[in-house]
Order: C-alpha cells, then structure tokens, then sequence
C-alpha cells in the first residue's frame, strides 16, 4: 500500500511529534541490544533469540525513523505502532529474564504513548493488557529458581504501576485540554471584542461623515444665498422707490425673476439634504441651456453690469445639455471672486463648447494668487487677500462642484497681470 503523504499545514506539527517518538524508539532498541550483548545467559530461549527479536526490533525502529525523516506517512494508524511497540517489549522481557529483566522500565513509555495518543480510557486499557502481557512473559521467560508466586506478584505490581501511569497521563492530557480549551476560548472572546470596536469605529465614523456632511450642506446653502438675497433686496429697493425706469426697469424684474428661480432651486437643494445623505450639492437635473442665456445669467447674478461685462461665446449660438443650477453656482463663484479683486476692470466669461467638452474661463485683472497658492485656495475654509479671515467657502465650493460634474479647475496667472480660472467639463453633445 503507497503511503500518502498528510497535508502541507499538518507536517511540522507531526513530524516535531514522530522524531521524539522514532529517538525513544531508536533508544529503547539500542538498550535492548546493550542487555542481549552483556547479559546473554538471561534468555531461557538463548541468546540467539533475543538476538533475533533485537534485529527485528531496530529494523522496524530504522524504518520509521527513515519514514517520518521522509515525511511520509506510515501506511497503519499511530495507535497500530504504540500496540506493536507494546509487544515487542513485552517480548523483550520474556527473552531478557522475566522478572528479572531491564526492559520493563519500557512498559511506562509505551503507556503514555497510548494515553497520549488514544485518551485516558486507552492508556488505560493498554496498561492492563500489558501488565498481563508482563505477567506471562514473567511466568514464562523467568528462571526457573524464581518462585510462581513471586512471578505473579512481579506481574500485579508492574500491571497496577502502569495502570497508575495511565491514569496519571489521562490527567495530563485532560488539563492541557482544558487550558488549550480556555486559550481558545480568550482568543475568540478577544476577537469578538476587537471585531465589535472595529465595528464601533466604523459607525462613529460613517455618522461623523454624515454630521460632516449635512454641516458642509448647510454652509453651502447659507454661502450660495447670500448674493441672490442681496441682489433682491436691492433691486426690489431701487423698484420701490422709482429710482429704476424703462429699459433699466425691465432688466431688474427680469433679474428678479431669475434670482427667485435661482432660490427656489437652491431650496429644492436644500429639501435634497434633508431627506438623503448625499452630497451637499443637491441632486442633478440636466436639461438643456443656450451658452449665451448661461454667461449673462452669470454675470448678472455677479452683479457684473455695464462695462465691466465681457461675455465671449463659441459657437455663436451653442446649448449644452447639463445642469445649469450646478454650472451656474460654479461660474458665478468665479466671476464673483474675479469681481471683488478685479476694483473697475472688466471681468471677462469666456464659454466654448466643441461637441464634447465645455471649456469656461474666467479672466479678471486683480492681483492674482501667490506663487504655490494655486492649490491652497480650493481648500474648504482658506481665504486670502483682503477676505483673510472670513469663512472662505466660494473656491472650495467651486471645487466640490467641479468634482460632482466630473470636471478640472485649473487657476492659473494671466499674462500682464490678473488670474485665469479654466473650467473643463465633460458633456455629452447638445
């Protein structure tokens, strides 16, 4: 029958096991042949038969030795090697003088063997057959000048030695039980507590990004209210008291209009926050807006007027299908920040749309930025200049806009002076 070798994650473990075994073996063997050699006249059968049984014995011990070196498994079960052990000892002390004989100090190693390897109740049994087996090969292989009671007596004591030796190392074996037992039991209860902290951690931390959230939405709202309350209440200001007439007139209705629906989107916005977790930038709803209706409702929300005004178009003509409430946040920051650096400069909006791409620029002609602050700015709380100091959420919120619409905002030095803010947003075609 092939041997079969065990799995890879059990070697270690069983050949650490086997060596101890295969060197006890190997040593119970060689103090066999020892006695044989220097006590040959104990065997009643005569040497030649101890000798016989000692060369059978090492062949047998050599063969496990070269099995377990080979890591291969033996082809019987290892309580099959503790019963053949067991006789040939037993053989052992037949042959080497009964109850005279050296070799029963072996019986003990081969009962632990078995408590060890089969449980209490094995060693057990394994201790009264062998203290019977003793007791015949007391009777049977003493010298013949030793009385039959003596033999009898000899096989008792030795067969109640090693039933006391089984029951010693079935109490052994029961406590290592129970302590692995407890280690394993700490082990698990360890890693349920870390398991239930690692989920605690998760929680606290999903809830601080959603409390992170709702607070960010809520800076949002209250950043992006600002300049459509101002510009109502002073255009509804001016209306009142007929300080606007005609052409001028019309154009702050039509301005009214527009900020009233720019709120009434930043509410439905807001009523998006309340009742969802999502971004503080609300949901997106696309539809499709004219270029040049886009930039002058930009510059208007600006508060951007007269000749302060530089809309460039391209195409002459050209929609997009996109979110205008999105988009038009986002500009309107820019140009509102171009604006307030700018003093009486022109602010120029620049739109180009190639099929594919909306490409917005917003040049003024204020200071520009500090070499290195071009990334800084965009940070959520940071402002510079003269608005050092207050809550700095313009750039950042244009930055958290471009993000949502999968878009890049570049802010870069203008030639002779002023920045550039460069838009590029991905659009499917108009």
């Amino acid at each position: 029958m092939p041997a079969v070798p065990p799995p890879v994650d059990e070697l270690p473990e069983r050949t650490a096991e086997e060596r101890t075994t295969v060197g006890v073996r190997l040593g119970v063997v060689a103090a066999a042949g020892l006695l044989v050699l220097t006590a040959p006249d104990t065997s009643r059968a005569g040497p030649g038969a101890a000798a016989v049984l000692v060369v059978l014995a090492a062949g047998y011990a050599v063969a496990l030795a070269v099995a377990v070196a080979r890591r291969v498994r033996p082809p019987v079960r290892p309580s099959v090697l503790t019963g053949v052990d067991g006789v040939l000892v037993v053989l052992a002390c037949g042959l080497t003088g009964g109850v005279a004989s050296l070799m029963v100090a072996a019986l003990p190693l081969v009962v632990i063997a078995a408590a060890l390897r089969g449980g209490p109740r094995t060693g057990r049994a394994g201790a009264v057959v062998l203290g019977a087996g003793y007791t015949v090969a007391a009777l049977a292989g003493s010298d013949p000048g030793v009385p039959v009671t003596e033999r009898l007596l000899a096989g008792l004591w030795w067969t109640g030695f090693l039933l006391a030796t089984a029951v010693l190392a079935g109490v052994l074996v029961r406590l290592v039980e129970r302590q692995l037992s407890d280690i394993a039991i700490a082990r698990a209860r360890a890693e349920s507590a870390d398991e239930r902290y690692l989920t605690e951690r998760a929680l606290r931390d999903r809830l601080t990004s959603q409390s992170r959230a709702r607070l960010d939405g809520a800076r949002v709202v209250l950043h992006e209210f600002r300049t459509p309350v101002a510009s109502l209440t002073a255009l509804s200001a001016d209306l009142a008291a007929g300080r606007l007439t005609g052409d001028t007139a019309a154009t702050a209705v039509r301005l009214l209009a527009d900020h009233a629906a720019h709120l009434q989107d930043m509410l439905d916005d807001l009523a998006d926050l309340a009742v969802t977790d999502g971004s503080p930038l609300g949901r997106n709803r696309p539809r499709r807006i004219p270029l040049a209706e886009l930039a002058d409702a930009v510059l208007d929300a600006a508060g951007i007027a007269g000749a302060r005004r530089c809309p460039v178009v391209e195409p002459a003509g050209a929609a997009v299908h996109c979110d205008p409430q999105r988009l038009r946040r986002l500009l309107t920051n820019l140009a509102e920040n171009a604006a307030r650096h700018s003093g009486d400069a022109p602010v120029e909006l620049s739109l180009t749309h190639d099929g594919a791409t909306l490409v917005a620029e917003v040049r003024d002609r204020g200071p520009g930025l500090p070499p290195g602050q071009e990334g800084l700015v965009t940070a959520k709380g940071v402002a510079l200049g003269e608005r050092r100091g207050t809550a700095g959420l313009g750039l950042w919120i244009a930055e958290t806009l471009v993000s949502a619409m999968d878009g890049e905002l570049s802010l870069a030095p203008r030639d002779g002076g002023g920045l550039v803010a460069r838009l590029v947003v991905p659009l499917p075609a108009a």
